[in-house]
């Protein structure tokens, strides 16, 4: 009997183009996140040609967004400014010293390492089982206030979102009876220091997928970012199940803060 020999077929696999679908979906947020990003900077005039701008990281998701997206427009804007990033060392315990420091070197980014040991401040004041986030905020705001004046920049560069803004709108009106948001750019209460959110027109589940895609090395909050009945957690539930519940609500709430 004669046997007759079949070559293989050449056969398209599938699997590969898993891959190139994952590739494609991470371009397409990087460049809506470029894209909102230089959208925010010029709707707002955040920033301008020979400015020095303080970027405040704090080692979380959003401030490593901020610092990349702020070094993309850097090198792609047809002006000049100066980033340089400040962490303030807050003497939160196990808090891992060299993370920042080696990222920021690795980068080429320039940078100075803040130490202030507000925790003690925090736990002696704050009786146990209370919100901490008001008072290490001030604490920490005000020691990157007076470095940023002691230091010549004139713009503070913050990570805050547009879901952190419209969180802020309605603490503000369940707990404090006004209607008051984060504005994108801000002039400072003694007028030093105008503080700019570039990020005012992401949202918060990009960032989050951005952060992991870039495998950013996140530094967890042990102060407050374990208080799981805060009410900025408790109006963040609120909106995702608006937001689940109505796609585009939270979008539509922050287009009002605008108008």
């Amino acid at each position: 009997m004669q046997t007759i020999a079949i070559k293989p077929q050449s056969i398209s696999r599938p699997v590969s183009a898993e891959p190139l679908d994952a590739d494609m979906k991470f371009r397409k947020l990087s460049k809506r996140l470029h894209r909102l990003t230089g959208q925010a900077v010029e709707q707002y005039r955040m920033i301008e040609d020979g400015d020095r701008i303080m970027v405040c990281l704090s080692g979380g998701k959003d401030s490593y967004t901020l610092l990349d997206m702020l070094q993309h427009l850097q090198r792609k804007a047809p002006i000049s400014f100066e980033l340089f990033a400040v962490n303030l060392d807050q003497k939160q315990p196990d808090y891992p010293e060299h993370v920042l420091p080696e990222y920021l070197a690795k980068n080429g980014v320039p940078f100075e390492i803040l130490e202030q040991d507000t925790y003690s401040v925090v736990k002696r004041v704050i009786p146990a089982n209370k919100t901490t986030c008001g008072l290490c905020s001030r604490l920490r705001r005000g020691h990157l206030y007076r470095y940023a004046n002691e230091n010549g920049f004139n713009k503070i560069a913050l990570g805050h979102h547009r879901d952190d803004i419209v969180e802020t709108l309605f603490l503000n009106m369940f707990h404090c009876a006004t209607l008051k948001a984060m504005p994108p750019k801000l002039q400072s209460d003694d007028g030093k220091n105008t503080v700019i959110r570039p990020l005012a027109l992401c949202n918060e589940a990009d960032i989050s997928v951005y952060a992991a895609q870039r495998s950013f090395p996140i530094i967890p909050c042990n102060l407050c970012g374990s208080q799981e009945t805060l009410q900025r957690k408790m109006i963040k539930s609120m909106l995702q199940q608006w937001e689940r519940e109505q796609p585009g609500r939270s979008e539509n709430i922050f287009r009002a803060l605008q108008n």
